[in-house]
Formats: structure tokens, C-alpha cells, sequence
């Protein structure tokens, strides 16, 4: 295991002397793609879709019985 240890800091030391170039285009690649994923994920609830595909609103049995004005 210490030849992993040993590795990881070569490399570690290999990338703070090239500079944040590599890791900070990794952070900002992933923090888009992150950031449309959640857009996406809240936006989905506000979708409209009350049509059953005749153009008449669907709905479900327990709308049936109540009045729309209450």
C-alpha cells in the first residue's frame, strides 16, 4: 500500500507545479453537467400535461364528486 501512497503524492506534487488548469476545468465540467441535472430535476415537476390525448382533461374517480366552485 505505501507504493500507492507514494504515487498519489508524485502526482500530486507533478500538479501543483503545472497549476489548477487540468482540476479546474474537471470542477467546472462536473459543476455544469451537476447544475443542468438539477434544473432538469426541479423543472419536471412544473410540467402541464392534463390532457388524456382526445383533448379532454383526464382525471382521476375522486374528482368526480366534488364540486369544481368549492
Amino acid at each position: 500500500m505505501p507504493d500507492t501512497a507514494d504515487a498519489a503524492a508524485e502526482l500530486l506534487a507533478t500538479a501543483a507545479q503545472q497549476g489548477p488548469g487540468d482540476t479546474l476545468r474537471i470542477v467546472l465540467l462536473v459543476s455544469m453537467v451537476g447544475c443542468a441535472l438539477a434544473a432538469w430535476f426541479l423543472l419536471r415537476g412544473y410540467r402541464r400535461d392534463d390532457t388524456d390525448g382526445d383533448g379532454t382533461a383526464g382525471g382521476t374517480d375522486t374528482d368526480a364528486g366534488r364540486d369544481a366552485n368549492a
